[in-house]
């Protein structure tokens, strides 16, 4: 299943934050790599601290074992995450979709 995650952090923890993150990454199986990695050049929420870095990855996992791995080590250098399962939803086929899921 595909995951989003939001990291979001201060500033001044930049430096602590993408090393843990490097660090993670480069010990993660090929196949659990991240598909897509952005830093957002805005603010998605209202209630994002001031001076505060948005990164969010999008990657597939099969256990909440798996995102654990990922995401606890980069929280004890000082980001805030929240990881939010998406539901891939062909760009014609959302009528499908939704008649699948509401029974």
């Amino acid at each position: 299943m595909k995951f989003m995650s939001l990291a979001i952090y201060p500033v001044e923890k930049a430096a602590e934050v993408t090393a843990a993150s490097d660090k993670v990454w480069a010990n993660m199986p090929k196949q659990t790599r991240p598909e897509v990695h952005h830093v957002l050049m805005s603010v998605p929420q209202f209630n994002v601290p001031p001076n505060s870095i948005i990164s969010i990855t999008i990657s597939e996992d099969n256990s909440a074992e798996k995102i654990v791995e990922r995401v606890y080590p980069v929280m004890l250098a000082g980001a805030t995450m929240q990881v939010v399962p998406l539901l891939e939803v062909p760009v014609t086929g959302g009528v499908k979709v939704e008649k699948k899921y509401r029974g």
